[in-house]
């Protein structure tokens, strides 16, 4: 039984029918001029249209990438090169390194770019800590913020915990402080969300969230493994600086020949996600609730404990943070004892054999992060599966008491 939607997710039927179908009739070079390249250049300009309606951007807003990833080292290197053009038209005398805030909680594709670049002296950094629940506090953020603040990155719902970050709460506060800054003088901040977990499980509005940058991966919401980054008025409102050299591609914001059949399925699962999503959570909602009163049902409540589960917080409607306590097992052990659970204990790209430090981070004491274990429902998970996911986890534990 596969519940590990939050490290991938299988291609949607019609996205492999897009796919297949791009790879076969829509193999022209899209900068080309005949009817073969026209076709994949309009089918380029589709998925781009269909990405943007997901989540209430403009059609030049959305650059696309090779993955997360990449996206997110396009905004978070791309905040250097914004301070340095900042730095040599600015008539004010505060100097120093620029500044980037974010939390103690970010993927590595976020934290790594940013402690690379720390690491070398190029920046300061401010890595914000989450509360119990695993949620950021917006005042903390704000707290950070100093004359040569540059960016700003918070994800928006965390992969491990589920937890969703108020990222539009920030976002209206770093409008406001910018009308001041501008006046000041100081340089705008510009503000980044990873919104990797969220797309395809909770409806996502760029207007809304007030971000300058919105990180979009095709496989955690049944698309190819390629991505976009979401640009508030690419290069006119918002800088973009590319991160590769070459062609005039994206507009030049992201050289190499597209890579359509790709681009085309994402544009398809985008399309997914805007005539569905109310089905997806609800879906997804039933089957996580069900997931968890048969955990507490079958292992007994004094064996689990659901992490980052508190009323203070809103969670992503798929994902359930499980410690099962008082079997002296870790959660990789007990998962290599499931016959059949296909599941983790953390980020999948984390080592497996040591607690998740996100929920170290959160403030959950070691011996029960030691023990957690993440599920993640998808779109067609069932109730039978659910069944004989817990029966299977059962016997993993009963297997280890009858050994002891």
């Amino acid at each position: 039984m596969y519940l590990d939607y939050n490290a991938t997710t299988p291609i949607a039927s019609s996205v492999a029918l897009k796919i297949i179908s791009s790879l076969k009739n829509e193999w022209g070079n899209p900068s080309s001029k005949y009817p073969v390249a026209e076709m994949a250049l309009k089918s380029i300009t589709y998925s781009r249209m269909h990405l943007s309606k997901m989540i209430g951007a403009d059609l030049d807003d959305i650059i696309f990438t090779s993955g997360g990833t990449e996206a997110n080292n396009m905004a978070i290197l791309g905040a250097l090169d914004y301070f340095k053009d900042w730095e040599q038209n600015c008539n004010t005398f505060v100097k120093g390194k620029p500044h980037i805030i974010t939390t103690n909680v970010e993927h590595d594709a976020t934290i790594l770019p940013i402690k690379h670049l720390e690491k070398k002296g190029l920046i300061e950094c401010s890595v914000v800590a989450v509360s119990s629940d695993g949620c950021i506090c917006p005042e903390e953020i704000l707290a950070q913020i100093r004359p040569l603040t540059c960016l700003v990155t918070v994800m928006m719902a965390n992969n491990e915990t589920g937890v969703i970050m108020p990222v539009a709460i920030i976002g209206r506060h770093i409008k406001d402080i910018n009308r001041r800054r501008k006046l000041e003088g100081l340089i705008e901040i510009l503000y980044h969300s990873d919104a990797a977990q969220a797309i395809g499980k909770i409806a996502v509005d760029v207007l809304d969230l007030q971000v300058d940058y919105l990180t979009i991966v095709g496989h955690k919401f049944y698309g190819p493994r390629v991505g976009c980054l979401y640009a508030r008025g690419a290069g006119k409102v918002t800088p973009v600086y590319p991160l590769l050299f070459g062609g005039a591609q994206e507009r030049g914001f992201r050289p190499g020949t597209e890579n359509t059949p790709m681009i085309a399925g994402l544009g398809e699962a985008a399309r997914l996600v805007c005539e569905n999503l109310g089905s997806y959570y609800s879906h997804m909602l039933q089957m996580r609730d069900y997931l968890e009163e048969q955990l507490k049902h079958e292992l007994g409540e004094s064996h689990v404990i659901f992490n980052c589960h508190n009323k203070t917080v809103t969670r992503l409607p798929n994902t359930c943070n499980v410690s099962v306590v008082g079997v002296g097992l870790t959660g990789q052990e007990i998962l290599s004892r499931c016959k059949h659970i296909m599941a983790s204990t953390g980020a999948a790209c984390h080592a497996q054999d040591k607690p998740s430090g996100v929920l170290i981070a959160s403030q959950i004491p070691p011996h029960i992060a030691a023990s957690a274990i993440r599920f993640s429902v998808g779109r067609e998970t069932t109730k039978t599966e659910i069944d004989e996911a817990v029966q299977d986890l059962k016997q993993a534990i009963g297997i280890h008491f009858e050994h002891k």
